[in-house]
């Protein structure tokens, strides 16, 4: 059974199903384009799924099979991206909208059909692992659209393909194809369309079947010695790394392999 969950924009959907939690941008008749209100809806949507008991992992994707997000509403650009105030506001939303998806404590898995363009890109970049089918093309045309990236969402760019890949694909502005973009590291794994959805549940299953609070302080530590200045400190890192070592969880992973049996994580 699916819990529902609500948001400030009904195109950016949450949902709960067992120990999943999904983030789903349902905007088909743009192509999943994010308006200026979606955008401003997704950190609350980001944050009831986070808070919520059951969720152990968040599964990002984009409604229907055209698209995970083909990008910004350009539509909206001469009204809402007018100018540098503006302009200023817009990214706001923006940095917040990836900040809210880099910085949840839960995994994040960006789960990619068709376009991934511009601001799709940025959403799937901000998740801890990416997913893609076949047919799925990956782009940033800000350089055919004159519009400039903040520092944070550039970082998330280049921590995936590193730098001279990331500078590559804001000076062409091209679109890469799913193989290649498996192959310069962009994604975790690329499957053929019929098969996303289940491996997209089964990924999913694999990572909510492992204890939580192991999940979260890798995720910490990973980020502090990746050099993400959002990530805590060392002292806080270390503290989560030990609160494994006196947590239920570690005494029922250690019975479990005694007794050969797969564990039963509570996440306390």
């Amino acid at each position: 059974m699916t819990e529902i969950l609500a948001t400030d924009d009904p195109r950016i959907r949450a949902e709960v199903a067992g120990a999943v939690g999904r983030l789903l941008v349902d905007h088909p008749a743009r192509r999943n384009a994010v308006s200026l209100a979606m955008w401003r809806a997704i950190p609350g949507a980001v944050r009831a799924l986070e808070a919520h008991p059951d969720v152990r992992v968040i599964l990002v994707a984009g409604a229907g099979d055209l698209a995970f997000v083909s990008g910004a509403d350009i539509s909206e650009f001469a009204e809402v991206r007018r100018d540098a105030r503006s302009g200023a506001a817009y990214e706001r939303a923006n940095a917040e909208a990836f900040a809210a998806i880099r910085t949840a404590a839960k995994p994040t898995v960006a789960v990619i059909r068709g376009f991934c363009l511009g601001g799709g890109m940025g959403l799937a970049v901000a998740c801890d692992l990416r997913i893609a089918s076949e047919d799925a093309v990956f782009g940033i045309p800000a350089g055919r659209l004159g519009v400039g990236y903040p520092p944070d969402c550039m970082r998330d760019v280049v921590n995936a393909v590193g730098p001279m890949r990331a500078k590559e694909l804001f000076f062409t502005a091209r679109r890469v194809p799913a193989p290649e973009a498996l192959a310069i590291g962009l994604l975790t794994r690329v499957v053929p369309a019929a098969e996303l959805a289940g491996e997209a549940e089964r990924l999913a299953a694999e990572i909510a079947g492992n204890a939580p609070l192991t999940l979260r302080a890798a995720k910490a530590a990973v980020g502090l010695v990746a050099g993400d200045p959002a990530s805590a400190d060392a002292a806080s890192v270390l503290a989560l790394t030990e609160a494994c070592f006196d947590s239920e969880d570690f005494a029922e992973g250690r019975t479990a392999f005694l007794e050969k049996r797969a564990p039963v994580f509570r996440g306390r």
